[in-house]
């Protein structure tokens, strides 16, 4: 009996994930699927086998409750799009093809609750529109503490981050608002309004105050820890009201400039020629010879 037990307990984490797919069929899958579980693994790696075991062996149940597919990826490039921590297991969990990074150890329990709660988006989209109606930042009334990422959709470490601020949306459900703001298109005012001059940034607004994230890694533990108490060491600052037209409009210029130094240079280069050629206008029109009217003489 204790033969056969040992073959059965071998034989259970021996169990694998069946579905292994390509990143083609991956990148097709999550587009239109409503739920899709993903493993991204590496060959050799004992944490990779850990999730592969536990995802194996609930296969069933996530199917049969969510209608979700679960599948591996092995030593994907894509990995790197969702996960900060490429060397190790990831367990990306896509609702509507939007990632969240799964936070937690290879446990059933834990994993399969993560991503019971976990099944719709929780960060929100604002945009210079509704921020402050939807914030209240300035008055600091009603709807609570708000994490906001500032992001721009060309910005790469922006992208690879989705999944990270998913996970920290759903851990903190109920007690935090977490949402992301496009500085590169419909959020650029609000931006500006908090000098916000680099993206990603992160930005807690507490009890009428803000919190600027200053810490060089950005990892899901992190941030959790940041929005819940670790903000008392950062620096606290008053909300700044949203600027005039006129003072946004040159704030804008300014940050143009700043981020294309080429038009500056091409703008200086215009400006020192019409100069020159002011100068030897001037130059040249004041040394040319008068004429001289001449009359005839009456003979």
């Amino acid at each position: 009996m204790l033969f056969i037990g040992s073959i059965l307990v071998s034989s259970s984490w021996a169990k694998k994930l069946e579905k292994k797919i390509s990143d083609d069929e991956f990148l097709k899958l999550i587009q239109t699927e409503k739920y899709v579980v993903t493993l991204f693994s590496k060959p050799g790696c004992k944490k990779c086998e850990e999730f592969e075991h536990e995802l194996a062996m609930n296969r069933e149940v996530l199917v049969d409750s969510l209608g979700a597919w679960v599948v591996k990826l092995v030593s994907s490039p894509l990995a790197k799009l969702y996960s900060p921590d490429i060397e190790t297991a990831s367990v990306v969990f896509f609702r509507h093809g939007i990632p969240l990074l799964y936070h937690g150890p290879a446990n059933e329990e834990e994993l399969l609750s993560k991503i019971q709660k976990c099944q719709d988006p929780s960060a929100k989209a604002l945009n210079d529109d509704n921020f402050e109606h939807l914030t209240q930042a300035s008055t600091g009334a009603t709807t609570g503490d708000w994490l906001v990422m500032f992001h721009k959709n060309t910005c790469v470490k922006s992208q690879r981050l989705q999944a990270v601020v998913e996970a920290v949306a759903c851990e903190l459900k109920h007690k935090l608002n977490v949402a992301r703001v496009d500085k590169g298109s419909d959020g650029a005012v609000t931006g500006r309004r908090f000098g916000v001059t680099e993206t990603p940034a992160f930005i807690l607004f507490r009890h009428g105050k803000m919190y600027k994230y200053e810490l060089d890694t950005i990892t899901t533990q992190n941030l959790i820890d940041f929005s819940t108490d670790f903000f008392r060491n950062s620096k606290s600052e008053n909300i700044p009201t949203p600027k005039s037209p006129f003072d946004d409009f040159t704030e804008m210029i300014a940050e143009k400039l700043k981020d294309n130094p080429q038009i500056l240079k091409l703008g200086s280069i215009a400006i020192s020629i019409i100069v020159i050629l002011a100068i030897f206008i001037k130059f040249r029109g004041g040394s040319a010879p008068k004429k001289v009217k001449t009359t005839k003489k009456k003979t």
